[in-house]
């Protein structure tokens, strides 16, 4: 993945690398994913579903970080979207897992189902 070496954003960046065609994804719908998570100031990739098989999850609020939820309606099965997630959107200062606290997280997520 390729992590711009601009400063980081302050509020979160949504873009679009592939439209899908499909059924579009709202808040409350479950779906499955594939995404990438890399850290934007290391450059560093994190994590992966690619390994697993991918993701599924309900998009909404408890299940999710703020900042898939804020990103992620609207996309198409079958598109690629690039959400830029600042530290208040997602992790926070706390941090998770493998996750430093205070990190802006770029996620590519490719939407491969709804329901």
């Amino acid at each position: 993945m390729v992590v711009p070496t601009t400063p980081a954003p302050t509020s979160m960046e949504v873009a679009d690398l592939i439209k899908g065609t499909g059924t579009v994804l709202k808040t409350g719908d479950k779906f499955t994913a594939q995404y990438v998570l890399a850290d934007y100031a290391s450059h560093n990739d994190l994590q992966s579903s690619w390994s697993q098989g991918g993701f599924s999850a309900t998009l909404s609020t408890g299940n999710l970080i703020a900042g898939w939820v804020k990103g992620l309606p609207g996309m198409k099965v079958g598109g690629r979207r690039e959400l830029i997630i600042p530290p208040s959107l997602a992790y926070g200062a706390a941090g998770q897992s493998g996750i430093p606290g205070n990190d802006t997280l770029v996620f590519i997520v490719d939407l491969l189902k709804i329901g």
